[in-house]
């Protein structure tokens, strides 16, 4: 499994370069909470964890980055990026990339699965931007933590319907498989 996430607007601030995962610290992050996950979550999210990077490209949590405010380049990016993740054999992507960060690295459609978060307001669904990190981070959180690694869509699906209300809808042949998420 490859989980694709989307960097932080907020950072740590760093006065040396640190474990990315320690540089990002906004809503996503928190919710993952890599502090308090197990050696084995850890040991786990070392090899399935890829942080998009608007300065660095692809990231690994403990690659050492320094704290940046910057605005992601798509196009300048798309190379190294590439260069990082195309070798990587993975035969399931969970991708929990915001819209700014999908069109960097375009993802093999049959094996990956964007993430799609929404949250019932009065009724209505409606895409809450802090709730969908939160969530995102959450999801994210649980795979690591899962006693199985997920091999396809639909062993996603087993591990996140245990918690969120969700839908699956497969690949058309042009774009990936979406989970529907539910925020609650």
């Amino acid at each position: 499994m490859l989980i694709l996430l989307p960097p932080s607007e907020k950072k740590a601030p760093t006065s040396k370069p640190m474990p990315a995962i320690n540089v990002y610290t906004g809503v996503l992050y928190q919710a993952l909470g890599w502090a308090t996950l197990s050696p084995a979550a850890r040991k786990r999210a070392a090899s399935a964890v890829v942080i998009i990077s608007a300065k660095y490209g692809a990231v690994r949590p403990d690659q050492l980055i320094e704290s940046y405010k910057a605005k992601i380049d798509n196009s300048a990016m798309r190379e190294p990026v590439a260069k990082v993740l195309d070798p990587i054999k993975s035969p399931l992507i969970v991708d929990c990339r915001s819209s700014t960060y999908k069109t960097v690295w375009h993802s093999p459609v049959d094996k990956t699965v964007e993430i799609q978060i929404s949250t019932v307001v009065d009724g209505v669904r409606k895409v809450v931007t802090h709730m969908s990190k939160k969530t995102r981070g959450e999801i994210a959180r649980a795979l690591l933590q899962s006693r199985s690694v997920p091999k396809s869509p639909e062993d996603l699906y087993a591990i996140v319907s245990e918690k969120y209300p969700c839908a699956l809808t497969p690949s058309d042949g042009i774009n990936p498989w979406v989970l529907e998420v539910i925020a609650v």
